[in-house]
């Protein structure tokens, strides 16, 4: 008992030793959060991969809210997107082409791509085997140690020249799907008694499709595409966002492919940053219950202001799926994705959820900017569409962010190759300042 006790006595320390007063943060000028005061980001980085675009710097000072944008090598996502709509076609493994090289491909280097990435999905038959043993609650952490097990088979796992890390960024996008699938499958006869069946990926379909037939779901094609284009918008998002960040930091340390992976994924895994999509579903199931009228604009607009002053929901003051920290008037994957969404829903025949989703957004971005009653303007996000439309594809839960994760190694793997291709490269070392005082060290016989 004594020792257990210790446990709660060494916790209660956090108390004191983990208080330092925000006044501190001002006074020595601290980007909490990597943020200035205005709150663009610090700058601590180039690349030439991904653009994310939501203000613009006035000659004067200051900064002006602009539509956002979103670019992959230059080139607008809107563009890349509507082309994909219009075509009818897969555009994923273009769009990762697009990352890790620079250029788009032409038509022969695309199916020369796409037949790489059908023949490294199959997956090792230890790692098969491991997956199953795993059983793991939680698929995020599934895939991690997937990750990291990809080291073993690999003849060259530390190797950074271009084309070693070029070989390994191929190998992982093309297993990310079946690593989850298969994780997916076995979660669920582990705990729903279902029979356990795997599919091997089948050459013939692309990413998208191949990861449907892995799970074992019927499918629509307008499910595929739906699917394939969530990919396409999730694939790369800047240098600055939290998992990309943390692979850039971690590779430039000189570390392996696959640990610098990991640590993307443990990142991504966060209820602030991948988990997000989660609990906007979480939210609009609760305000389906508990709005009676899904057109009435004052009685959505009560409730809330009712969940913004912590009286509702789940009380944390928060309408997720609203605000960005880049994103000020418009988020472009989510209007890219809303008009994904409802096409999808006229499909499925949940036009009506829809049409209150839509509502629920308008009013919501409404409520906050009285609530908050600042000029700063907010604006959906990606994840207050993407959980919906996930769901109609009927996609579980518990792949939701695993379902990030395999849009975004694309970018993380594009990162980490530019990252280590720096002529100048350095370990990514920022600073804390201590603001303890010093203490006179006291013998044990007299504490």
């Amino acid at each position: 008992m004594k020792r257990e006790y210790l446990i709660y006595k060494l916790s209660e320390t956090v108390k004191t030793t983990c208080n330092i007063d925000d006044e501190l943060f001002t006074k020595y000028n601290v980007k909490r959060g990597l943020r200035n005061e205005d709150g663009s980001g610090v700058l601590v980085g180039l690349t030439r991969i991904g653009n994310v675009v939501g203000y613009e710097r006035l000659p004067e000072g200051g900064l002006k809210a602009i539509p956002g944008k979103l670019y992959y090598r230059g080139y607008d996502v809107e563009d890349l997107v509507h082309a994909l709509i219009k075509e009818k076609r897969y555009g994923f493994e273009e769009v990762a082409y697009l990352l890790l090289s620079g250029d788009l491909p032409d038509k022969d280097n695309l199916e020369n791509f796409k037949g790489l990435i059908s023949e490294r999905m199959p997956l090792e038959q230890k790692t098969k085997m491991n997956i199953i043993d795993l059983e793991g609650q939680n698929i995020m952490n599934t895939l991690a140690r997937c990750v990291l097990e990809m080291y073993n088979f690999d003849n060259n796992p530390d190797g950074t020249s271009p084309d070693n890390l070029m070989r390994q960024s191929i190998d992982l996008i093309s297993r990310f799907p079946t690593i989850i699938a298969y994780a997916y499958n076995i979660l669920r006869h582990s705990t729903q008694g279902r029979s356990l069946h795997i599919r091997h990926p089948n050459e013939n379909l692309s990413i998208a499709e191949n990861f449907l037939f892995m799970l074992q779901r019927e499918y629509t094609q307008l499910d595929a595409r739906t699917l394939d284009l969530l990919l396409v918008l999730q694939a790369e998002h800047g240098g600055g966002n939290n998992s990309t960040f943390s692979v850039r930091v971690t590779s430039s340390t000189g570390t392996d492919t696959y640990s610098a992976i990991a640590a993307g994924i443990g990142s991504l895994k966060g209820p602030l940053h991948g988990g997000a999509n989660i609990q906007v579903v979480d939210m609009f199931n609760h305000l389906k219950e508990n709005i009676v009228n899904w057109k009435d604009v004052k009685e959505i607009d009560k409730y809330f202001t009712r969940m913004l002053n912590k009286e509702a929901y789940n009380k944390t003051g928060l309408i997720y799926g609203i605000g960005h920290a880049v994103y000020t008037i418009s988020d472009p994957r989510a209007i890219l994705l809303k008009e994904l969404a409802r096409d999808l829903a006229r499909e499925k025949g949940r036009s009506e959820e829809f049409a209150f989703l839509e509502l629920l957004e308008e009013r919501a971005i409404e409520c906050f900017a009285n609530f908050k009653g600042t000029k700063k303007r907010v604006s959906s996000n990606i994840d207050f569409y993407s959980g919906f439309v996930y769901e109609m594809i009927g996609l579980p839960k518990e792949i939701y962010t695993p379902l990030f994760a395999m849009a975004r190694i694309v970018g993380w793997t594009a990162h980490r190759i530019e990252e280590l291709s720096f002529k100048g490269k350095r370990i990514i070392r920022p600073a804390y300042k201590n603001v303890l005082d010093e203490q006179a060290y006291v013998s044990l016989k007299d504490r």
